[in-house]
């Protein structure tokens, strides 16, 4: 039982920026990887970024140099700092944990509600 709740969206004109927050709660012992899925209309969930529990990060191609993907583990929490926006930016951002089961092996992946970012010309 793990719940990620998002925070930092709206709208912002091209070139601006945005910074999101997604802090997990609940039954939680350790987070493995966190990262952004983004959904636009008509269109599957992609990832974004991700950052694994020691500070590795990987980003797609289209955010490489405007996106920076961060974690703060005390806090259980995650952020993506989104400079230079552009239009084609707008989707529906989603957190993304997986989450260790507390008393075996098994992982189990955790999204957030998703929270909207639109970006006008």
């Amino acid at each position: 039982q793990v719940q990620l709740v998002e925070s930092g969206g709206g709208l912002v004109q091209a070139g601006g920026s945005l910074r999101l927050s997604c802090a997990a709660s609940g039954s939680i012992s350790s987070i493995n990887a966190m990262g952004w899925y983004s959904q636009a209309p008509g269109k599957q969930r992609e990832l974004v970024a991700r950052i694994s529990r020691g500070g590795s990060t990987n980003y797609a191609d289209s955010v490489k140099g405007r996106f920076t993907i961060s974690r703060d583990n005390a806090k259980n929490t995650v952020y993506l700092q989104m400079n230079s926006l552009k239009p084609e930016d707008t989707a529906v951002y989603y957190c993304h944990a997986k989450v260790p089961d507390r008393w075996s092996v098994a992982e189990y992946n955790y999204w957030g509600q998703g929270t909207q970012v639109t970006v006008s010309s």
